[in-house]
């Protein structure tokens, strides 16, 4: 295993859950300190506040990644006199390091909406709402015949190719190049000022946008030519949708009274609140953890019978009655449960790169309300 600093970190966190995946205006990223410094402690929390940064402290982490942003705002001027201030002014007194992955982490593949979803059993997800897509993207290149086989295997390997459930999926075609080498080039075929021609292969790949740098690089680095033919097109066709929330069956039929107690159960809540007729029979169910107020309507066109989500507003649970959706919502602390995911997820993907770093899970209570039963 070897040591790693900041930056290697939130590398493999950022393929995993990409920035790009965040919802327009969300304040993600570093937002205090700096992440070229040795890190073999990172913190896991849901929020950050004074309580949690003496809590990394006394483990010796000098990165914290949070799922709520701590500067939501922004800052006009930092008073260390106040919470906020005194929480920014320990951070940097101690070299520690803070970064937030918001709606991108709700959104990513394996984020907090498929631990949510995960954790109540429905099965067969998919987005409540599509919030992002990128363009499929088509690379031709030319190449010489006996080389084609090399390139073809390189671009694969970069990602081009990928098709839904097949890889290195591409598509060839045969014919005669011509070319005349001038003063200053080095050609691999052909002598300079003499007219060549080669037997080429035309190779044809789909990548998606996101992808096109490092298509681009493997093709320059496999391929034999000082000035390599190629062609990029933009398709019409999108690949790679993702959104927020998740919804889909539960493996059992229960009723809404029924469902609101095993949510309660499972997210191990004090107490929740929920809006509809308690023996409305649920089967099809959409969870998304925060505040899914602006998001019924999607979950109903999706046919859902109930939504979980936390915050919810009086008049939207009165909007969502009229629409016949029943609402159940445990509050917004219960993304907390991103805490262990997260702190899961990256002791795997810093194990896969041999890097040595310990992920600690925050056992600060952020909850801010109590209940009386």
């Amino acid at each position: 295993m070897k040591k790693s600093n900041g930056h290697q970190i939130i590398e493999l966190f950022e393929k995993w859950s990409p920035k790009r995946l965040a919802f327009e205006g969300d304040p993600i990223g570093l937002h205090i300190g700096q992440l070229n410094r040795p890190v073999d402690k990172v913190l896991v929390t849901l929020d950050v506040n004074e309580h949690v940064i003496d809590e990394a402290i006394e483990n010796g982490a000098s990165l914290v990644i949070a799922h709520h942003p701590p500067l939501f705002r922004p800052v006009k001027s930092i008073m260390t006199d106040t919470p906020q201030g005194k929480m920014i002014e320990k951070c940097i007194k101690h070299n520690i390091a803070v970064y937030a992955a918001h709606t991108n982490l709700d959104i990513a593949a394996g984020g907090v909406n498929d631990m949510l979803a995960e954790r109540l059993g429905i099965l067969e997800t998919e987005p409540i709402d599509i919030t992002n897509s990128e363009y499929l993207m088509k690379l031709a290149v030319f190449c010489p015949v006996d080389d084609a086989d090399a390139l073809r295997q390189k671009l694969a390997m970069a990602g081009a190719g990928a098709m839904g459930d097949y890889q290195a999926c591409s598509f060839s075609s045969q014919g005669t190049g011509r070319f005349t080498p001038v003063a200053g080039a080095n050609p691999t075929i052909g002598e300079v000022g003499e007219p060549t021609r080669v037997d080429e292969e035309r190779i044809e790949v789909v990548f998606a946008e996101s992808q096109q740098a490092k298509v681009i690089k493997a093709m320059f680095a496999a391929h034999p030519y000082e000035e390599p033919a190629f062609d990029i097109v933009k398709m019409q066709r999108k690949t790679n949708e993702q959104g927020i929330g998740r919804i889909g069956k539960i493996a059992k039929e229960m009723t809404l009274k029924e469902f609101a107690h095993y949510v309660k159960d499972v997210f191990e809540v004090p107490a929740l609140r929920f809006v509809g007729d308690p023996d409305t029979k649920i089967h099809k169910v959409a969870v998304l953890g925060g505040d899914g107020n602006k998001y019924i309507t999607a979950a109903k066109r999706k046919g859902a019978d109930v939504l979980v989500t936390g915050d919810m507003y009086y008049h939207v649970a009165q909007d969502a009655q009229a629409l016949d959706l029943a609402i159940v919502d445990p509050g917004h602390n219960i993304e907390k449960i991103m805490i262990a995911g997260v702190a899961n997820k990256m002791t795997e993907l810093c194990g896969e790169n041999k890097l040595a770093v310990e992920f600690i899970e925050s056992k600060i209570i952020t909850e801010p309300f109590q209940f009386l039963s």
